[in-house]
């Protein structure tokens, strides 16, 4: 029987692996909103849209699980420091090697890791992005403009983040890629809007999996940026309640993981 790491890393569909981060969420407590969502889905279009050579599934994987211990509270803001170990350390415990946790650990620089893996440069660049074009508490967001200027001039600055230049260029870029609505809009921006507009996380990864990483990746080859390859069928009879109840024929995991991580329940049975 898999064990966790195992079945999220052979689970290739970004928006399955999604609801399994979900439902683990609910069952252990461990941060995932729809933040999370969006930062996967700018890494899946910056590395597919610069061609960039690396493992994409373990960098998607890594981008949903690597904030599990975020603390998201301004009452424990010490723990900015730890969060990013913590999670290696959890993930550590669920079978995921030590390589996959450094990479998760190395979404921010606090532990002070020498000899980076690449794949923690695009965690780390796209959490920062991210983080700055979305609404905080205590600020209005960044615009895309605004944000890379940020990133360019004070978060990444002292960084070698070896991916800083291909992602200001995809963001550049980004914004002559539109989707095609009543107006067109670009993608990232629509993106955003999505993430804003949503209620909850089902809603937002239903609505992305079912509609616009679609139009996403059409207008990404109609830019020529994405291989040429047959054009998804539009197709809005799949509901959110079908998505994400989406049945699955094999166990999900194996009775250890299941007593010790979702209490021995099926991850589709949660309740909100």
């Amino acid at each position: 029987m898999e064990d966790l790491a195992t079945y999220i890393l052979n689970e290739k569909d970004l928006w399955q692996k999604m609801v399994i981060a979900y439902y683990l969420s609910k069952k252990t407590g461990i941060y995932f909103d729809k933040s999370v969502v969006l930062k996967a889905e700018i890494a899946r279009i910056f590395m597919e849209y610069m061609k960039l050579d690396l493992d994409k599934n373990l960098v998607l994987t890594a981008m949903l699980l690597c904030n599990c211990k975020k603390i998201d509270n301004a009452q424990k803001i010490g723990k900015l420091e730890t969060f990013a170990k913590d999670g290696a350390d959890y993930l550590e415990s669920l079978g995921f090697n030590k390589r996959f946790c450094k990479i998760c650990e190395e979404v921010n620089r606090y532990s002070g890791n020498e000899n980076r893996e690449p794949e923690s440069d695009i965690l780390e660049i796209v959490d920062q992005f991210v983080g700055l074009i979305l609404n905080r508490v205590e600020r209005e967001a960044f615009t895309t403009e605004e944000a890379v200027i940020v990133l360019k001039e004070r978060n990444l600055k002292a960084s070698d983040n070896r991916y800083l230049t291909d992602f200001i260029q995809f963001v550049e870029e980004m914004e002559k890629v539109c989707i095609r609505e009543i107006v067109e809009i670009p993608v990232i921006k629509k993106l955003v809007n999505l993430h804003n507009k949503e209620a909850n996380v089902k809603t937002y990864i239903a609505i992305l999996a079912n509609k616009y990483s679609r139009k996403i990746d059409n207008a990404l080859i109609r830019k020529g940026k994405l291989d040429a390859k047959e054009l998804y069928e539009e197709d809005d009879s799949v509901t959110e309640y079908e998505l994400i109840q989406k049945k699955n024929t094999r166990a999900l995991f194996s009775k250890e993981i299941a007593n010790r991580v979702l209490n021995h329940e099926s991850i589709y049975k949660v309740e909100e």
